[in-house]
């Protein structure tokens, strides 16, 4: 039995924004026995944009129920029921985020039929569902909301389970079947309870000792990419020594990239050797020379104490960085180690260097382009806390930078702020500083959005 699930939301973010309408369609294997759909009150503005897109608008919804009005029946209707949807990860996060805020951990297993048509009827140029539905003829009636999308899904899968039944394969009809693939030594009960969130996760041999530790945005996702890994003897020789998993939920995605880092360096598991010691193999330092020119070198990393501008996998991402630096501000080639030389560089020969090499340009006006390079780098801001996103709704995390070091993270409760700002500081638990914490944080800040910066 299956329950073909569609909604409509404010946003695209569970955690901030609500559901405006959601439809079930109970599905017994052949077709459609039940139908259950209403707009939802989300208690909150829906941005103009999106009523353009799905037609819900305030005044619709002002008069509708609220989602914990109807939480109750929906446990009730989809209870042993596979979640099923197109991009079921969209719609199930949201219906879970809503069952958190009333304090309800609701959990189905799920069938995605984007992943689905992808595996049985490949070859098509886009798997969206209104693409996907023109391309086989499935007409919907009311784009965008979700009763129609719902009940185009449930066409949609009619069409995938009768390709399955001529295929000969399992996919919908047993989906138990990827369970072949887990460890002979595990019980698929501690998969089963995994929490889908972001977190780090532990694999445990069959004398309890810890063999790996990871991090991921959906522990539970990840670990079952492990198991279904066979791309190489070492993935599968792990896979086949688990017999225990653990983990440790973060809510925020930067807190399991720190915690990962610090739980390797201290438990030195088998298979996180190459991360044992840092996964950065190169690093960029700088300082000034006697001339007071600012001057950068690309070194090996070492096991020294000093922590470096910035650190890189391999010799080619370091030097691939220094080179497009030296273009992008003007450098010069020699003062940033990459044109050994007692005279000019090649770049002054060429008019691309201004004579830093040779005194010509003066270090006050060298150096401030050179610096740019170090901002580039540097957190800017010595002292700042980090807030993103907690455990569950009613926390945020936190990450503290003191005198431009790590100092640790912790978790706060969002109700305490207004009366007391010290919980900022008060919560954090201490962890060290290195040079692959400074990384991490530097390259999460420059490619991820995080709530809030405040500086202090």
């Amino acid at each position: 039995m299956y329950a073909i699930i569609d909604i409509e939301t404010t946003g695209g973010n569970p955690k901030k924004d609500k559901i405006t309408e959601i439809a079930v369609l109970i599905h017994d294997g052949e077709k459609v026995i039940r139908e259950f759909s209403t707009l939802l009150n989300p208690e909150c503005n829906i941005p103009y944009h999106i009523s353009a897109l799905t037609g819900i608008t305030n005044e619709m919804v002002s008069g509708s129920p609220k989602f914990y009005e109807i939480a109750k029946e929906l446990v009730e209707l989809t209870q042993d029921l596979f979640f099923v949807a197109h991009n079921s990860g969209f719609d199930y996060g949201f219906v879970k985020s809503e069952f958190q805020r009333l304090g309800y951990d609701y959990r189905r297993e799920q069938l995605c039929t984007v992943k689905l048509s992808r595996k049985i009827i490949p070859g098509h140029s886009s798997y969206s569902l209104g693409k996907l539905c023109d391309d086989l003829n499935i007409s919907i009636n009311g784009r965008h909301r979700a009763l129609g999308d719902a009940a185009a899904t449930a066409i949609l899968f009619n069409h995938l389970l009768e390709q399955e039944r001529q295929q000969n394969t399992h996919y919908i009809s047993d989906p138990g079947i990827g369970r072949s693939l887990y460890p002979p030594h595990l019980d698929p009960q501690k998969v089963k309870t995994l929490p889908e969130e972001p977190g780090v996760y532990y694999l445990y041999n069959d004398v309890a000792e810890l063999i790996y530790i990871g991090k991921s945005r959906n522990i539970k996702s990840r670990v079952l990419s492990h198991f279904a890994n066979k791309s190489t003897s070492k993935a599968m020789r792990m896979t086949s020594m688990v017999a225990d998993v653990d983990c440790e939920t973060t809510g925020s995605e930067l807190i399991a990239l720190l915690k990962e880092s610090f739980e390797i360096k201290k438990h030195k598991p088998l298979f996180n050797r190459r991360q044992r010691r840092t996964m950065f193999r190169y690093e960029l330092k700088t300082h000034t020379d006697d001339k007071g020119y600012i001057r950068f070198s690309l070194e090996k990393t070492t096991d020294n104490c000093e922590i470096p501008l910035a650190c890189f996998t391999t010799k080619e991402e370091a030097r691939n960085f220094i080179v497009k630096s030296i273009e992008k501000y003007q450098l010069c080639q020699k003062l940033c180690g990459v044109y050994p030389t007692d005279g000019n560089c090649f770049h002054y020969e060429i008019g691309a260097c201004k004579g830093a090499c040779i005194g010509k340009e003066p270090p006050e006006l060298y150096n401030i382009r050179a610096s740019k390079i170090i901002r580039d780098y540097d957190f800017g801001i010595k002292n700042m806390l980090i807030i993103d996103e907690g455990r569950s709704n009613h926390e945020k995390s936190v990450v503290k930078i003191e005198h431009g070091k790590y100092v640790g993270f912790g978790y706060f409760s969002v109700s305490y702020v207004q009366d007391n700002q010290d919980v900022f500081h008060e919560c954090i638990q201490p962890y060290p500083d290195n040079r692959e914490v400074q990384q991490i944080i530097r390259q999460y800040l420059r490619n991820n959005k995080v709530e809030k910066i405040m500086v202090y």
